[in-house]
């Protein structure tokens, strides 16, 4: 009966181990890796900020599942219209889904920076950003970028850093100002287990993005600031 008791308690630590130790130590690295990657690359002032030519804007939808808008959305389409206006960049790429023909977050962004005042011939829209691997991938391997600014919220901008980083471009990024834990606990935790589902992409799946090509290099307009 003893030896049965020992057996059993030893399966219970096996099972605690494999289900609860081992994956948040998983979320413990993953994050921490992230944040290193991101370190001092992250700026919250367009006083502040460094000039590129060009900002990758990371994709969310206009509107949320229950039909109203979406803060997340606008935090990142007037953070990306402050830097083009205060000359901090000269062009705009807008990278999100546009899996189907009612869905379509490049447009959608394109629209709103243009109701901003960004010229249309300063924004390129990237249809193919499923993913912040994919937007972020694509900013080179479609676009010709190796040097850019990244535009989204805090919470998000360490991720893509990293990705950019890991693949050995000079990024820096731009953090619209997170919202409250009201509107952001979802996407806050989302995160969380996004960070090593990165890392998986980056260090054992090696992943590139769902379409990789064909080449479409931005030719900046002599006339953008």
């Amino acid at each position: 009966m003893k030896r049965f008791l020992c057996r059993h308690r030893a399966r219970l630590i096996a099972a605690a181990l494999a289900f609860v130790i081992l994956p948040g130590l998983a979320l413990l690295w993953a994050d921490h890796v992230c944040r290193s990657a991101a370190a001092r690359r992250i700026f919250r002032s367009v006083d502040k900020m460094p000039s590129n030519d060009v900002a990758l804007v990371l994709g969310t939808a206009k509107q949320t599942a229950r039909g109203y808008s979406n803060r997340h959305f606008k935090q990142r389409m007037d953070a990306a219209a402050a830097l083009y206006h205060a000359g901090k960049v000269r062009h705009l790429l807008v990278s999100g889904d546009n899996h189907i023909k009612s869905y379509n977050e490049p447009t959608d962004m394109r629209d709103a920076l243009a109701a901003a005042g960004v010229p249309t011939n300063a924004i390129t829209c990237d249809y193919a950003g499923f993913r912040t691997l994919d937007s972020v991938l694509r900013a080179q391997s479609v676009f010709g970028l190796t040097r850019f600014t990244i535009v989204t919220e805090e919470f998000h901008c360490s991720r893509a850093l990293w990705i950019a980083r890991q693949h050995g471009w000079d990024a820096v990024a731009f953090a619209a100002p997170d919202l409250s834990a009201r509107w952001s606990a979802r996407v806050r935790a989302r995160e969380v287990f996004a960070r090593v589902w990165g890392a998986l992409d980056l260090y054992i799946l090696n992943r590139g993005p769902k379409f990789p090509g064909p080449p479409e290099p931005i030719l900046l307009s002599a006339a953008s600031p």
